[in-house]
């Protein structure tokens, strides 16, 4: 039986600090990533927003959502390359239940 594909949603925050070509291209990455392996439904840049606690003593972080459909596989990847991308302070990806 071959493995069908799920819907993901993935939220994560960008290091206020970072330059907008910077932001840009972090967003592009991933965006490509997730287009590469699945299929991207939507992606909202919600922008500079305030944290609910400090992450690393900083009060705001460049939020992104991402909703998409790729095999189960994929967001172990996803999640892999979230954490060792300089730049990203926090990520969640979840699945939606339909």
């Amino acid at each position: 039986m071959a493995k069908t594909k799920e819907k993901y949603e993935l939220m994560y925050i960008i290091d206020p600090d970072k330059s907008e070509e910077q932001i840009a291209e972090i967003v592009q990455k991933f965006k490509a990533l997730i287009e590469e392996h699945g299929t991207l439904l939507e992606l909202e840049e919600m922008g500079k927003r305030r944290l609910a606690y400090q992450i690393n003593y900083k009060s705001e972080g460049y939020y992104v959502l991402a909703r998409f459909e790729s095999k189960p596989e994929f967001p172990a990847e996803l999640d892999r390359v979230l954490k060792i991308t300089d730049g990203v302070m926090r990520s969640l990806i979840t699945v939606c239940v339909q």
